[in-house]
């Protein structure tokens, strides 16, 4: 396979996730009036359950890979994904298709794991930083028109059309994945599913200071991340007025991030892993307090949120691929059960802040500002921590 056709393959099944997370956001007003919900923060559920279930089951799927394979159990989960985006189609209830979507979660799990386990197979360094940033910055684009694609779909069709869309997508990944993805494990070393080899690779991911340092610092940035995309919607139309233009504004935000990918992808060599992400953790931090100030003294107009946003995701693009590389080096002996490990780490640490501060919204942006700036910090100190209290380059280097 060519290096351009394997990052578009691995970009596009990574965005399974992606796409069905923020194709719905345009939706929740519709799943509102179909289901009888009056409640816009009861309707967040729609999206947390799905990272719920995203986020729990890659716990399993690292050590399955890491013992049959990669191959068997990515085709899997994008089954498992095609299935649930069918049951959520003819939804009957709000309860069955909150089943539905913690399904789907449970399907693109695989592809989180999996895409970052394929990487770290083939690629390691600054190389695997490389290659993670040009999917990244694929992966990201889908955020910045999906909604928009979601809004189109509400024009011409009822919520029920959007995962008409889903289910048309993961079966054209699903059949070119099987085509024409290779397995890139090869049976020499492929890792025992017995108990104690399993807790054992999962105590060399948890022990190891970089690995565990970066997984608590890219799962708390991410919970700020998810409490923007849960309320989001509700920031827009509420606050904003924005209405059925929502969309247009949080693709210019999503932007942000696909250019952090690409500019990623084209430094990371020259400047590595560290100085770019530590920059702009320390930029994140700087954007996360201008931003609770400005929300303190009441002057936050849509300009200037929609600015220092695009500057936050910017920070978030060059720091989450960075982390992760920075996070996998050093488990390439068991990248499936790191990658699932870590997967599920960020993710549930992510879910549980993005929720709690979803869930203070309160018709204003203090809430989500305290709690942006409160992710920096705590990120900022952890990575201090995990790099022992020297920025920039390894410490390691310090003789």
């Amino acid at each position: 396979m060519r290096f351009a056709e394997f990052v578009a393959m691995i970009a596009a099944i990574m965005a399974l996730n992606p796409l069905a997370m923020d194709i719905m956001l345009p939706a929740l007003p519709h799943l509102g009036h179909a289901f009888k919900i009056a409640d816009g923060n009861q309707l967040q559920a729609v999206l947390s359950v799905f990272l719920l279930g995203f986020g729990a089951a890659q716990f399993v799927i690292g050590p399955l890979s890491d013992r049959f394979g990669r191959r068997p159990i990515l085709l899997a989960g994008m089954g498992v994904y095609c299935v649930a985006s069918v049951l959520a189609l003819f939804a009957p209830s709000f309860e069955t298709l909150l089943l539905a979507r913690l399904l789907q979660g449970i399907g693109t799990a695989a592809t989180r794991v999996i895409v970052v386990s394929i990487v770290r197979d083939c690629y390691s360094g600054g190389r695997m930083a490389g290659v993670m940033s040009l999917t990244m910055m694929v992966f990201i684009s889908v955020p910045v028109v999906a909604p928009s694609f979601g809004q189109a779909l509400m024009l011409l069709t009822e919520w029920r059309g959007i995962f008409v869309v889903l289910i048309v997508y993961g079966l054209l990944a699903l059949i070119w994945s099987a085509w024409r993805l290779p397995e890139t494990l090869p049976v020499a070393k492929r890792r025992s599913l017995a108990i104690r080899d399993v807790l054992f690779a999962y105590h060399q991911t948890i022990s190891h200071r970089q690995t565990i340092g970066y997984g608590i610092a890219a799962g708390t940035l991410q919970g700020a991340l998810f409490a923007f995309v849960f309320t989001s919607q509700q920031v827009f139309t509420e606050i904003y007025h924005l209405g059925h233009y929502f969309p247009l504004a949080f693709a210019s935000i999503a932007f942000g991030i696909a250019i952090a990918g690409f500019f990623n992808a084209r430094v990371v060599h020259r400047y590595g892993m560290r100085a770019l992400s530590h920059a702009a953790l320390v930029g994140f931090v700087v954007v996360g307090a201008v931003m609770l100030l400005a929300a303190v003294i009441g002057f936050l107009p849509l300009p200037l949120f929609i600015a220092l946003s695009m500057l936050m995701m910017f920070a978030f693009g060059l720091m989450f691929s960075n982390f992760t590389a920075l996070a996998m080096e050093p488990q390439g002996h068991i990248a499936g059960t790191a990658s699932s490990l870590y997967g599920t780490l960020t993710t549930l640490l992510g879910i549980a802040i993005g929720a709690f501060i979803g869930q203070h919204y309160d018709g204003t942006l203090l809430p989500f500002t305290t709690g942006l700036f409160a992710c920096t910090l705590i990120a900022f100190a952890v990575v201090l921590l995990a790099e022992k209290g020297r920025l920039f380059t390894s410490h390691k280097a310090v003789s």
